[in-house]
């Protein structure tokens, strides 16, 4: 008897739990217009949808991003950056990716993805979302090409759905698959100047689109309608297109012509302009260059000229270049920005979030240093962490049609930055951030990420990242890109004026005093000295006695509610001293001087504190809110350093005393 073949089992292949194949996978709260195919769309593998799949396609074109059934147009542009650079594309899919002809083939791939700070490992299958057994959803030029749909299944993993990509900005997506910049350029600043220029906080940098010739084989060049205008209503709102090619030409009648290229993720033709296949504009151009560039035209793709771009089109998405080695460079100066520094931070409220420049509690918002050793273009960057399931504001995103509301992971503060040069490191807070700033966002934005360009010279900054409104929670990422060497830390609150920039609380022995008291409506809440009621708060009295010269002194006031409390209010306080003769001086008067040391300006903190030298005497203590009739009860703990002595201990840990035996006593 003849023995049979024993078959083998069939591999079985992976299956990703963690993001099934799956309504859950598809829909977070079914509000787009995705939810109409919910009972139609079926999963299969590459295998099952064509007969040969590949990764990666032989050519570019057949690689060439194109749009399914979700508005995530914004995400399939940054995409197409990663078909400029090897570097990217082998950083975002590693190399080595399973083939489905391979025998190990097991149905795994794994991307990367840069969030927050560093780039992060995810796993997923291959099974891909299909109507009517093809790809519902992206797809490239060639259907047997699968680096995009599997790219943007990754994406939908990291935010939880697909639905989550529905709308969103082309910037954020260029970062998160770069780990680079993006800038944002608003078309309708360049469109009707004949200087085409926009001032930055930096100085004059030029915004044009014969920029964009210069960086078209360096970068990303993308391009958004926000809204619909004549002659360019097909292009539909809120939709994000990419710039494939800019040409300079010359006219038959000698002008010079720029034309744009410009991709359609759709992958049909919408423009209806006059450099439209047969329009009027290519009359002034010699019938080989009429040839030649209708000849580059692939499925979605029309020319255009500057200005047509700059009226039809709102706004430009461009990534900065990065270098073979992983550097930035610039987009201004094509200098490569080799050094880079990141802390994370956070604004809490009660304690760091104070808001924008318009609060008298914005010194309390977190603060870094930086420190540059030679003259250096430096990019400092404000990279909020998404917040899921929130609802969100109202933002520019594009998609597929108007960006449904409440979207998660799309709520944004509105974020600003703002940098200060000090000439040293110990400086007055409130002297220094009521000067001008060296260097500042325009406005503060609801954008995931907000930087700023300037040239700077050697020495020390403050940075100061804030929302627009006070008492708004939420972490950031603070990144700094320098041509030079620069160093990033955390800033120490520094102290206020008539502080000794040497003095720290000495060793020693300290005498403190607690002084109680309340801010009472109508009667000692009269608020910061803006107001005519100043006078009403409470004045405590204290000394400070006689010595070797000044003392230290540390003065705390501290409010009596919890972090984060409603009542918690903005306080502050001054200090005022009594001139020798002058005790029997009513109290109307005497804050009507200007106060020797003040805590200001107010901030909403459960305590504020000041470290200083002062002669002996005797002073007045003056805590305040910041509005007047604003009620809640304080503790002033004031610590002067005294000359007494401090008693040290002679006992040395490791040595024991030994003690005398019964014996030795009796023998005595």
């Amino acid at each position: 008897m003849r023995a049979g073949r024993v078959q083998e089992p069939a591999r079985e292949l992976f299956r990703d739990a963690a993001f099934p194949a799956s309504e859950s996978s598809l829909f977070f709260n079914l509000s787009t217009p995705l939810a109409q195919f919910r009972e139609d769309i079926t999963w299969r593998r590459p295998q099952e949808i064509c007969t040969t799949p590949r990764l990666f396609p032989n050519n570019p074109w057949e690689g060439q991003v194109k749009q399914g059934l979700l508005g995530d147009c914004w995400f399939l542009c940054a995409c197409a950056a990663l078909q400029k650079s090897q570097h990217l594309l082998n950083q975002v899919f590693p190399p080595g990716q399973p083939s489905w002809s391979d025998e190990t083939y097991c149905g795994l791939f794994i991307c990367r993805i840069w969030q927050f700070g560093h780039w992060e490992e995810v796993t997923i299958d291959d099974r891909l979302p299909c109507l009517a057994g093809r790809l519902c959803f992206s797809r490239c030029q060639r259907e047997d090409v699968f680096w995009l749909p599997l790219l943007e299944k990754v994406y939908a993993k990291v935010h939880g759905s697909y639905e989550h990509l529905w709308a969103g900005q082309v910037a954020d997506a260029l970062v998160d698959l770069t780990g680079g910049l993006a800038e944002r350029w608003n078309l309708k600043d360049l469109a009707g100047s004949s200087r085409q220029q926009d001032r930055s906080a930096g100085g004059q940098e030029h915004r044009t689109c014969r920029q964009m010739l210069h960086l078209k084989d360096r970068c990303l060049i993308s391009c958004s309608v926000l809204s619909s205008r004549a002659g360019a209503g097909v292009l539909g709102e809120f939709h994000a297109f990419i710039v494939s090619d800019l040409q300079e030409l010359q006219s038959w009648a000698g002008q010079s012509i720029l034309l744009l290229r410009i991709l359609n993720p759709w992958g049909r033709q919408c423009w209806q302009g006059l450099w439209r296949e047969g329009g009027k504009g290519w009359s002034q151009l010699e019938p080989a260059d009429k040839a030649r560039l209708l000849s580059q035209l692939q499925d979605g793709e029309f020319w255009v000229e500057e200005e047509e771009f700059l009226r039809e089109f709102d706004e430009v998405t461009i990534s900065f270049p990065v270098t073979e080695a992983g550097y930035l460079q610039s987009l201004y100066t094509e200098r490569t920005l080799c050094h880079a520094q990141a802390l994370p931070g956070a604004w809490v409220e009660g304690q760091s979030a104070g808001g924008c420049r318009n609060n008298s509690c914005f010194p309390s918002n977190p603060k870094f240093w930086l420190r540059l050793l030679e003259p250096s273009e430096v990019c400092v960057a404000v990279l909020q962490r998404p917040q899921r399931h929130t609802q969100g504001r109202a933002r520019a995103l594009v998609g597929h049609g108007p960006a449904p509301a409440g979207l998660p992971g799309k709520d944004c503060q509105a974020v600003g930055l703002h940098i200060w040069k000090v000439e040293k490191r110990r400086v007055s807070l409130p002297r220094v951030l009521s000067a001008p700033p060296v260097a500042g966002t325009v406005c503060h934005a609801y954008d995931r990420e907000v930087h700023l360009r300037c040239e700077l010279s050697p020495g020390h900054y403050l940075a100061v990242p804030s929302t627009f409104l006070k008492d708004v929670s939420a972490q950031f990422l603070l990144r700094v890109f320098s041509t030079g060497k620069v160093s990033l830390s955390r800033a120490e609150r520094p102290e206020a004026q008539g502080t000794d920039p040497r003095a720290a609380l000495p060793a020693g022995q300290m005498e403190t005093m607690q002084l109680r008291g309340c801010w009472k409506a109508g009667q000692t809440a009269g608020g910061s000295r803006n107001f005519a009621s100043y006078p009403c708060n409470p004045c405590l009295p204290f000394s400070v006695p006689e010595g070797a010269g000044r003392r230290c002194v540390r003065i705390t006031l501290q409010q009596h509610c919890r972090l984060g409390d409603s009542q918690l209010h903005p306080i502050g306080f001054h200090v005022f001293q009594i001139l020798e003769g002058g005790e029997s001086q009513d109290v109307q008067s005497l804050l009507l001087q200007e106060p020797l040391l003040s805590c200001v300006p107010h901030c909403y903190a459960q305590e504020v504190s000041r470290l200083c030298l002062l002669a002996a005497g005797t002073y007045r203590v003056v805590p305040s809110t910041y509005l007047p009739d604003a009620e809640g009860t304080f503790t002033v703990t004031i610590a002067t350093r005294v000359d007494r002595c401090s008693i040290h201990s002679q006992e040395v840990l490791g040595h024991f005393l030994q003690e005398a035996s019964i014996t030795s006593v009796m023998k005595t």
